[in-house]
C-alpha cells in the first residue's frame, strides 16, 4: 500500500494562482491598455479619433434659424434635415446629426463638419473597462475583480525563503503599500 503524500499548501496555492492567471491574463492586458489610455483623457479622447473637413459655400444672411439649416444642408450636400440646430448669432449656425456636428458661418462662407470614429480596438476596450455594457458583462467583470483580488493575497505566499514574504518580498510589498498612501497623504495635505 503506498502512502499518502502530505497535504500541501503551498503547491495547491501555486497551481491554483497559475490557473487563475491564465483565465486572467487577457482582461489583465486588455484593462491594463485601457486603463492607461483612459488616464490620459485630459490629452486626448482615447474612445474616437475625429475627421474635421472645412468647407466653403456662398455667404447668406439667414432669416430664421429654420431657414439657416435648410440652406447649409443645400449648400453643403448634407443628409437631410439635422436632429437639432443652435444659433448662437444672426450668422453663427451649428446643426448637430446623429454622432456628428456642423459648425458654420453663414456671413463668411465657412463651414466645419466635425466626424468621431470609433479608435480601432481601444473604443472596445474601454467599453469593457467601463462597464458600459452592465448586465452580464457586470458578473464578468465581478469575476474578474475577484480573480484579481485572490491573485494579489496569493501572490505574496507563492516562495519561502529569502525570495518570498519572510525575505525581500516584505520590503516590495510595504513599497506596493507605500506608493499609493503617499499619493493619498499628499492629496489631503494639497
Amino acid at each position: 500500500m503506498a502512502a499518502r503524500r502530505p497535504f500541501r499548501f503551498r503547491k495547491l496555492l501555486r497551481d491554483l494562482h497559475r490557473d487563475v492567471g491564465y483565465l486572467a491574463a487577457f482582461l489583465v492586458v486588455a484593462y491594463a491598455i485601457s486603463g492607461i489610455a483612459v488616464n490620459h483623457v485630459a490629452d486626448w479622447n482615447p474612445n474616437y479619433r475625429f475627421e474635421v473637413e472645412e468647407r466653403t459655400f456662398p455667404p447668406f444672411t439667414p432669416a430664421s434659424r429654420e431657414e439657416a439649416a435648410a440652406r447649409l444642408v443645400e449648400l453643403l450636400d448634407l443628409p437631410g434635415p439635422p436632429r437639432e440646430v443652435f444659433r448662437s448669432t444672426p450668422t453663427d449656425v451649428r446643426l448637430f446629426y446623429e454622432g456628428w456636428t456642423v459648425t458654420a458661418d453663414t456671413a463668411a462662407g465657412h463651414a466645419v463638419v466635425e466626424r468621431p470614429h470609433e479608435r480601432f480596438v481601444l473604443y472596445d476596450l474601454n467599453w469593457l473597462h467601463l462597464n458600459k455594457g452592465k448586465g452580464a458583462w457586470t458578473w464578468v467583470a465581478d469575476l474578474f475583480a475577484l480573480a484579481l483580488l485572490f491573485l494579489g493575497l496569493s501572490g505574496p505566499f507563492l516562495l519561502k525563503g529569502k525570495h518570498g514574504l519572510a525575505g525581500r518580498g516584505k520590503w516590495l510589498v510595504l513599497a506596493g503599500v507605500l506608493v499609493p498612501l503617499l499619493f493619498l497623504a499628499l492629496r489631503r495635505l494639497g
